[in-house]
């Protein structure tokens, strides 16, 4: 049985979300988190707390076993982005995108 877990809107670039799923993607729930754990990346942070979220969803309301999760799929769309101006020469200004992003992780239980 597949149980997500999504967090929205989070002020990060999907871009840089995305660096840290391929060492997560289709390992033990127990296992990516410790690999989360000690990743220093801002998104690994992030990840980290969406997957126990995920790991709770499935223990208390699906009632599945944690030992047995592995984690399936994760998402990583663009949210919508913040523009602001920055001043430049000769009386001009740039615009600057503060990109946000919504991250989604799917666990599933394993007959292992």
């Amino acid at each position: 049985m597949e149980v997500k877990a999504t967090t929205r809107y989070t002020r990060i670039s999907p871009l840089k979300l995305r660096l840290p799923i391929a060492q997560v993607k289709g390992k033990n729930a127990e296992q990516a988190l410790t690999l989360l754990k000690f990743m220093p990346l801002k998104a690994a942070g992030i990840i980290y707390k969406t997957l126990q979220s995920a790991i709770s969803n499935a223990e208390h309301n699906n009632e599945l076993d944690v030992d047995k999760l592995i984690v399936k799929n994760i998402i990583v769309d663009q949210g919508p982005s913040m523009k602001r101006f920055r001043p430049r020469a000769r009386g001009r200004a740039s615009r600057i995108l503060k990109r946000s992003s919504h991250l989604t992780i799917i666990v599933e239980e394993t007959e292992q």
